[in-house]
C-alpha cells in the first residue's frame, strides 16, 4: 500500500538522500539512557521508494494474531535476543517481519533511545533499503505494510499535540494519510524527520504515550 502525496521541494532526490541522512546522523550527538535498560528493543526506519519512485519509509500495521499491541501502527522491530547488538536485532526483525534482508552496511546510523512507560528502551536505527525494496511480510506478525512518502512527515498539520490528564510530558501525534500515529512510533519518526532529514538536533524522550500504547 502506498500513500499518494505531492513531492515537496525540500525533500532530496534518492540520489542525494542517502548521503544527506548519513551525514546528519554522523553529526548527531545521540542520547543514551543514563541507566542500562532491563528490556531493550530495536526498530528500523527503512528508507526505500514508493511504487511511484518518491523516497519513502516502511510503516507496518501489527497483526491481530500477535500477543501485544495488536493492530497498532509500528516500525519493524522487536526485542533484542540475548547477546545481540541493536543493529543485529533490528536487521533480524526486518528480515523476519518483512522478508527484507539487508547487510550491516545498510545501517546509516541511530537516533536517541526512547524509554516507554511499559519499561522498554527502544533504540531506533535508520537503514537504507534502496529503491523498490522487495518485501514479503509475515502475516503472523504484519497485517499491512505502507510505503509512506517522506513528505508525509513534513505536512503543515504535523506534528499535533494531544491533551491527556495523566500525561507526564507532551503527547505527540503524527498524521499519516488519514491515520494518526502515536508515540513511541510517532516520537521516533518525528526525530527521524528533524535529525536525519533536516539536520536539526531534536530530543523526543520526554514525549509521552497515549494509554493504549503503554500496555
Amino acid at each position: 500500500m502506498t500513500l499518494a502525496v505531492t513531492t515537496a521541494d525540500h525533500v532530496p532526490t534518492l540520489d542525494t538522500l542517502r548521503a544527506r541522512v548519513e551525514s546528519h546522523l554522523a553529526g548527531f550527538d545521540r542520547a543514551e539512557l543514563s541507566e542500562p535498560p532491563t528490556r531493550q528493543a530495536a526498530v528500523v526506519v527503512t528508507i526505500t521508494t514508493a511504487p511511484g519512485g518518491e523516497p519513502a519509509f516502511l510503516l507496518t500495521r501489527r497483526s491481530p494474531r500477535i500477543r501485544t499491541h495488536r493492530g497498532q501502527w509500528a516500525l519493524p522491530g522487536g526485542k533484542l535476543d540475548s547477546g545481540e547488538t541493536v543493529e543485529e536485532a533490528g536487521l533480524r526483525e526486518l528480515h523476519e517481519e518483512l522478508g527484507l534482508q539487508l547487510p550491516d552496511a545498510a545501517v546509516l546510523g541511530r537516533l536517541d533511545d526512547y524509554p516507554t512507560r511499559s519499561g522498554f528502551a527502544i533504540s531506533a536505527l535508520v537503514a537504507w533499503a534502496g529503491p523498490d525494496a522487495d518485501i514479503e511480510p509475515d502475516p503472523d506478525e504484519v497485517a499491512l505494510v505502507v510505503h509512506v512518502p517522506l513528505t508525509e512527515l513534513d505536512r503543515d498539520d504535523s506534528p499535533r499535540w494531544v491533551d491527556l490528564d495523566d500525561a507526564q510530558g507532551p503527547v505527540i501525534q503524527l498524521p499519516i494519510g488519514e491515520h494518526h500515529i502515536h508515540a513511541p512510533t510517532a516520537a521516533i519518526l518525528y526525530q527521524f524527520r528533524e535529525v536525519a532529514l533536516h539536520g536539526r538536533a531534536t530530543r523526543v524522550a520526554h514525549f509521552d504515550e497515549p494509554g493504549f500504547a503503554r500496555r
